[in-house]
C-alpha cells in the first residue's frame, strides 16, 4: 500500500503541468461532444474531418477571442490609468449638489475639488480602495504567457479526446464501476451533466454576451472597448449581467453630445442585456440548474486558485461536488420520516417489554 501510494504521488507530480490543461479540455468536449457527433454525421462519418472542423472551430470561437481579450487587456491597462491620471479626464459640475439639505455645501465642495484635480486626484482619492483589487486582476491578466500556454494544451488536448472520445469515456465508467459498482457509473453521468451545465449555461452565456456588447461599444465609438468586453464577460460570469458596464457607457454618450450613437447602443444594451434570459435556459436543458452562489463562488475562488483559467474551472469543480453530494443526500429519506419510524419503533419494543414483565 505504501508503494502504491508513492506511485500514486509520483504520477501526480510528474503530470502536474497538464492538469489544468486536461481538465479545461475535458469540460470543453462533453459539452460540445453532441455538436461533434453532427458535424462527424455530415461529413460522411469521418472522424478525422469532424476532429478538424471542431478544432478549427475551438480556434476561431473559442481560443483566438480570449487570447485577443487578455492580450489587450495587458496592453492597454497602463494607457488607460495613464489617461485617467493625465488631466484630460473632464467630469461635470453638479451645481444641483448644493440643493440637498444639511450636506449640499460639503458634497459640492468636495466634488469640485475633484473636478478641479481632473483624473489625477479622483484616482489618488480611490486608489486606497481599488489598488490591491485593480493590482490582482492585472496581475492575473500579466501571466499571458501561462495562459496561452493552458490554451495550447487544451487544444492539443481536446483534439485527443475528440478522436478518442468514446473510449476515454468507456474507460472513465469502467473504472467508476470497478470503484463504486452501479452509484460509481451513476456519479460519472451525472458528473457529465454537472459540466455541460456550467460551460452551456454559464460560460458559453457570458461570453456571448461579452463578445456582443462588446461589438457595440466598438461600434459606437467607445474607447478601451476590448478592457470593457473583459469586464463585461466577467460580470456576466458572476452573474451580475453586461449592463453593469453598458449603462455607464451610454451616459457616458449623451452625456458628451452623441445622443445618435447613445440611442444605438442603449437599442443593443436592452437586446444584449435580456438575452441570457432566452440563451441560458436553452443551454441549460441538457444539464442541471445550479444556484447562482455556486456559480459566483466558483468563478472568485477559481480565478484566486489557479488565475484566469479558474473562471472557467472552479465553477465546474463545485457544480459536480454540489450535484454528487446532493443525489447522495437524497437517496435516503427525509429526516423527519427517519425519526418517526425510529419513535414508532422504539414504542413497540417498549410496549412487548411490558408485555413480558410477570
Amino acid at each position: 500500500m505504501l508503494f502504491i501510494s508513492i506511485m500514486i504521488v509520483a504520477c501526480f507530480w510528474v503530470v502536474q503541468p497538464f492538469i489544468l490543461g486536461f481538465a479545461w479540455a475535458s469540460m470543453v468536449v462533453i459539452a460540445t461532444w453532441p455538436l461533434m457527433i453532427k458535424i462527424q454525421g455530415l461529413l460522411w462519418s469521418r472522424r478525422s474531418l469532424a476532429v478538424l472542423a471542431m478544432t478549427i472551430l475551438l480556434i476561431l470561437v473559442f481560443i483566438i477571442p480570449i487570447a485577443m481579450l487578455v492580450n489587450s487587456l495587458v496592453e492597454n491597462g497602463s494607457l488607460l490609468l495613464a489617461w485617467l491620471t493625465s488631466g484630460k479626464l473632464q467630469m461635470p459640475e453638479l451645481h444641483w449638489l448644493r440643493d440637498i439639505p444639511l450636506v449640499g455645501r460639503k458634497l459640492h465642495s468636495a466634488w469640485h475639488k475633484l473636478v478641479a484635480g481632473g483624473g489625477s486626484a479622483i484616482i489618488t482619492q480611490v486608489q486606497p480602495y481599488i489598488g490591491r483589487t485593480t493590482g490582482f486582476f492585472f496581475a492575473q491578466a500579466g501571466h499571458f504567457g501561462r495562459f496561452m500556454l493552458h490554451i495550447g494544451l487544451m487544444l492539443l488536448f481536446s483534439v485527443l479526446l475528440y478522436w478518442r472520445g468514446e473510449q476515454v469515456g468507456h474507460g472513465i465508467r469502467h473504472f467508476a464501476f470497478r470503484l463504486a459498482s452501479c452509484r460509481g457509473d451513476a456519479a460519472v453521468l451525472l458528473a457529465a451533466q454537472a459540466i455541460r451545465a456550467v460551460a452551456l449555461g454559464v460560460v458559453v452565456t457570458a461570453l456571448v454576451q461579452g463578445v456582443l456588447g462588446g461589438i457595440g461599444l466598438a461600434i459606437s465609438g467607445i474607447p478601451y472597448a476590448a478592457i470593457l468586453t473583459v469586464l463585461m464577460i466577467l460580470s456576466c460570469l458572476v452573474q451580475l449581467g453586461p449592463l453593469i458596464v453598458l449603462v455607464p457607457e451610454i451616459v457616458w454618450l449623451y452625456w458628451s453630445g452623441d445622443t445618435t450613437w447613445g440611442t444605438v447602443l442603449l437599442i443593443w444594451s436592452c437586446v444584449v442585456g435580456t438575452l441570457d434570459n432566452v440563451l441560458r435556459p436553452m443551454l441549460i436543458r441538457m444539464g442541471a440548474d445550479l444556484p447562482m452562489i455556486l456559480i459566483l463562488s466558483g468563478v472568485i475562488g477559481g480565478l484566486v486558485a489557479f488565475g484566469m483559467i479558474g473562471l472557467f474551472i472552479g465553477p465546474v469543480v463545485l457544480a459536480v461536488s454540489y450535484r454528487l453530494v446532493s443525489v447522495w443526500v437524497h437517496e435516503s429519506p427525509p429526516p423527519e420520516e427517519n425519526a418517526q419510524a425510529v419513535v414508532e419503533e422504539l414504542a413497540e419494543v417498549e410496549a412487548k417489554t411490558h408485555q413480558q414483565k410477570p
